[in-house]
């Protein structure tokens, strides 16, 4: 499996960034996870819309989807440039069915529900979720394919049944949108001490803090969950490329 950062930043795009979006490539399958604010400008860097083979969606905050609808011009655009791409699956949960319901759009791109209680196929990936602790509706992914497991949180506070879900993962993209002194559970999400406590605990490979918080020393992220893991820890970067 290949990860590219496309979009780390909670809640909004910082200057000139983007919000949530993670391309996820293996055997050739583009797979496309949250599609936040300023993710489409970002992806056109590395991969064409219309190239893309699937979609799926955490939650539908607008930090998670916002670009949904510019994808969905872009390929009806390419379209009549001439380009033919069959309609694009984007999977999300029916929780929220006015949201859900705006992933289908002509022609162009399809809605499919998935239900978090049963394993999802998209493509090579094989996908299992977890209810997070979040305001609204929301579902982490362990995401397996070529004997490899990355765990997306999305966008959660910490919850012991983490624990088990990453189980010895390759790679944890954890969510980290509060300092270690601050307390992010009323918000519905983690700090940095809690990441690494979560990556410790579950034994992963590697831990990737995302969803960054817009003020404050970011470096600070780093030290304050290597107090809690001792194994590899990166900040997200902007086209960060991870290969398993």
């Amino acid at each position: 499996m290949k990860l590219t950062i496309i979009g780390y930043w909670g809640g909004y795009p910082k200057k000139n960034g983007a919000s949530s979006g993670y391309l996820l490539e293996h055997d050739g399958f583009q797979l496309l996870i949250d599609c936040g604010s300023g993710v489409l400008a970002k992806l056109q860097n590395v991969l064409e819309p219309e190239n893309l083979d699937a979609v799926i969606i955490s939650h539908y905050h607008p930090d998670h989807t916002a670009d949904i609808g510019v994808l969905q011009h872009a390929r009806l655009i390419q379209g009549f440039l001439g380009k033919d791409f069959p309609p694009l699956p984007i999977y999300g949960h029916h929780y929220d069915q006015y949201e859900f319901t705006k992933l289908t759009y002509k022609n162009i791109t399809t809605g499919i529900a998935y239900d978090p209680a049963e394993s999802l196929v998209i493509g090579p990936f094989q996908i299992t979720f977890l209810k997070t602790d979040h305001p609204v509706p929301c579902y982490a992914m362990r995401i397996e394919a070529g004997g490899k497991v990355i765990i997306y949180t999305a966008d959660s506070a910490f919850k012991e049944e983490f624990i088990e879900f990453g189980q010895g993962a390759d790679v944890l993209l954890c969510e980290c949108n509060f300092y270690g002194n601050q307390s992010g559970k009323a918000a519905g999400h983690m700090n940095s001490l809690e990441a690494g406590r979560f990556a410790n605990h579950a034994g992963v490979k590697q831990l990737i803090l995302t969803h960054l918080p817009h003020y404050g020393n970011l470096s600070d992220l780093l030290s304050e969950a290597s107090s809690e893991f001792t194994g590899i820890i990166k900040l997200a970067e902007e086209f960060q490329i991870i290969s398993l």
